[in-house]
C-alpha cells in the first residue's frame, strides 16, 4: 500500500513538473509568438471599397484645366452629384486644375487621368471654414485638410495624376518656424516672422484643461499647417495610384479609420514635418507596393498625444505594410511620437530603405509625457542600403517632454534585415523602471557600422544569427 502510495505520488510530481515545463515554454513562445499567422487574417478583412460604374466628368460642372480658372466649386458640384446618385467616378482630365479645398463623399472616386494635375490653392483663406481635424495628435476645429473626409464610408482617390499642394520655402513651410533641417530644405522663416510655435502651446494646453474641442478654434489668424489627405472617422478608404508632392504638413494622414488601403502611392515631399503616411487611431491598414522620399518619417504610425490621446484612447493596431520603398526621411518605418492611445499589431516586410539622408530603418519614439504602450512589432525581409544614423533606433526619451506616464514597449522582432552601411545597428534607450523588453533580432547581417550597439535598460534581449561588420 505504501509503495503504491508512493508510485501515486511520485506519478503527481512527474505529471505536475511536466505540465509547468510545457506550460512555460507555451507561456514563452506565446510572449514571443512571431504574428505572422495573424497578419494573415489581418490582410483577409481588408476589402478596398468598389463604386457603381458612372463617372462625373469634372469639365460637365464648369472645371478649365488651364492651371488658373479656380475649379473649387467645380469640384464640389461634381462630388455632390456623384454622392447624391449613388456613387460613382469623379473624372478629373488630363490637365491643371486649380482648387481649394475638396472634401469627399460616401461613395465618391476621385479618380485622376494620366497627366491631371489637381493644384491646391496656397491661399489659406481657400481652406476654411474650420473643420473637425487633428494637429500633432490634438483634436481642435482648423484649416481644412487639402483633400477631407468627414464620417464618409466607402471613399477613393486613385488614377495615375498628381496632387500638387504647392508649399514651398515660403508658402505653409515657413509657419513651422526655426527648423533643425533647415541647412537641407529651408522653410523660408527669418527671425521675428510669426509661426506655429505660441499655437502648439496654446492647444496643447487646451488638451491639457480638457476644454470641449468645439472651443479649440483655430484657422484664420492661427499658423497650424493643414495635412494633405485626411480622411476622419470614415470607413472603406482607397488611395491607389497617384503621386502625391509639395504637402504642407503631414501627407496621407487617415485618422479614426477602419479598412484603409494605400497602394502604388509615390510620395515627394521634402517639407518640414512632411512624414509620408501616418495612420493614426486606425484599425486595419493596408500600405503596399508605394515609395516616399519625405521630409520627415516615411511612415509613422501614431495614436493621439498626451492627454487627448488618452481622452480618446483608441489604439493604431493591425497595420501591415509589404513593398514600399524609402528614400530620404527621418524614419522607414516608424511609430510614435504621438502613441497615447498605444500602438499594436505592426508588419512590415520586404521592404528596401536606402539613402544618406534616411536616418533610421525602424524607429520608435516616446517619451514619458506621450506614454503609451507599443507592442508585437515584427519586421523581416528588410534590406537597408545605407542610413545616416541607426538601423533601429528604440527611444523612451524622445524630445524634452517628461511625465509620470511611462512608456510600454515590448515584444518587437526583426527577422532577415540586411545593411550595408550604418554608423550605430542598434540605439535602445529604455527606462529603468519601464525597460524595453522581448526584443529578438534575427539572421541579420549589418556592414559598415562605426559602433555596433548602444542598450541602456533592456530585458529579454535575444540576438540569433546577427552578424556585425565594425569599420
Amino acid at each position: 500500500m505504501q509503495n503504491y502510495q508512493w508510485r501515486s505520488a511520485r506519478i503527481a510530481i512527474y505529471g505536475l513538473l511536466l505540465f509547468s515545463v510545457v506550460w512555460l515554454n507555451f507561456s514563452k513562445g506565446f510572449a514571443q509568438h512571431d504574428g505572422w499567422s495573424q497578419r494573415s487574417e489581418i490582410l483577409r478583412r481588408i476589402v478596398p471599397p468598389s463604386f457603381p460604374a458612372r463617372d462625373f466628368r469634372i469639365t460637365d460642372y464648369g472645371a478649365v484645366g488651364d492651371g488658373m480658372s479656380d475649379c473649387t466649386e467645380a469640384f464640389r458640384s461634381a462630388i455632390e452629384a456623384c454622392h447624391a446618385a449613388g456613387g460613382g467616378r469623379v473624372m478629373v482630365p488630363s490637365g491643371i486644375w486649380l482648387t481649394g479645398a475638396i472634401h469627399l463623399k460616401s461613395n465618391v472616386n476621385l479618380y485622376l487621368k494620366k497627366n491631371a494635375t489637381i493644384r491646391f490653392s496656397t491661399d489659406p483663406q481657400k481652406y476654411l471654414p474650420v473643420v473637425y481635424t487633428r494637429f500633432e495628435g490634438v483634436e481642435c476645429l482648423n484649416y481644412s485638410p487639402l483633400i477631407y473626409a468627414f464620417e464618409q464610408d466607402n471613399i477613393a482617390i486613385t488614377g495615375k495624376g498628381v496632387l500638387d499642394g504647392g508649399a514651398m520655402a515660403n508658402v505653409w513651410w515657413d509657419w513651422k518656424g526655426p527648423w533643425d533641417d533647415a541647412e537641407t530644405t529651408p522653410t523660408g522663416w527669418q527671425p521675428g516672422m510669426v509661426d506655429q510655435r505660441t499655437d502648439v502651446a496654446a492647444l496643447e494646453q487646451m488638451a491639457e484643461n480638457n476644454l470641449p474641442v468645439t472651443q479649440r478654434i483655430f484657422g484664420k489668424g492661427h499658423y497650424l499647417r493643414p495635412s494633405f489627405v485626411q480622411p476622419y472617422r470614415c470607413k472603406n478608404v482607397l488611395i491607389q495610384g497617384i503621386t502625391i508632392k509639395n504637402s504642407p504638413m503631414w501627407v496621407i494622414h487617415p485618422v479614426l479609420c477602419t479598412n484603409v488601403t494605400i497602394e502604388h502611392v509615390t510620395v515627394e515631399s521634402l517639407g518640414p514635418n512632411n512624414d509620408g503616411c501616418n495612420p493614426e487611431s486606425c484599425r486595419d491598414v493596408w500600405i503596399k507596393d508605394c515609395y516616399f522620399n519625405c521630409g520627415d518619417d516615411c511612415i509613422a504610425i501614431k495614436s493621439g498625444r498626451n492627454a487627448d490621446g488618452r481622452r480618446i484612447h483608441v489604439p493604431s493596431e493591425n497595420i501591415v505594410i509589404q513593398r514600399c520603398r524609402m528614400k530620404n526621411g527621418h524614419g522607414g518605418v516608424t511609430i510614435g511620437s504621438e502613441v497615447s492611445g498605444n500602438v499594436r499589431n505592426i508588419f512590415a516586410e520586404d521592404c528596401v530603405m536606402d539613402s544618406p539622408q534616411l536616418d533610421r530603418a525602424l524607429r520608435i519614439k516616446t517619451n514619458s509625457l506621450r506614454g503609451g504602450v507599443i507592442e508585437n512589432v515584427f519586421l523581416r525581409n528588410i534590406v537597408v542600403g545605407q542610413v545616416k544614423e541607426a538601423v533601429i533606433h528604440i527611444d523612451m526619451f524622445y524630445g524634452k517632454d517628461r511625465g509620470p506616464h511611462s512608456p510600454i514597449i515590448r515584444n518587437i522582432q526583426l527577422d532577415r534585415l540586411t545593411c550595408q552601411n550604418a554608423p550605430y545597428a542598434f540605439v535602445i534607450k529604455g527606462e529603468e523602471k519601464s525597460p524595453v523588453s522581448l526584443l529578438r533580432i534575427e539572421n541579420c547581417r549589418i556592414n559598415g557600422v562605426n559602433r555596433g550597439f548602444i542598450q541602456q535598460h533592456v530585458r529579454d534581449l535575444i540576438l540569433r544569427n546577427v552578424c556585425i561588420n565594425v569599420q
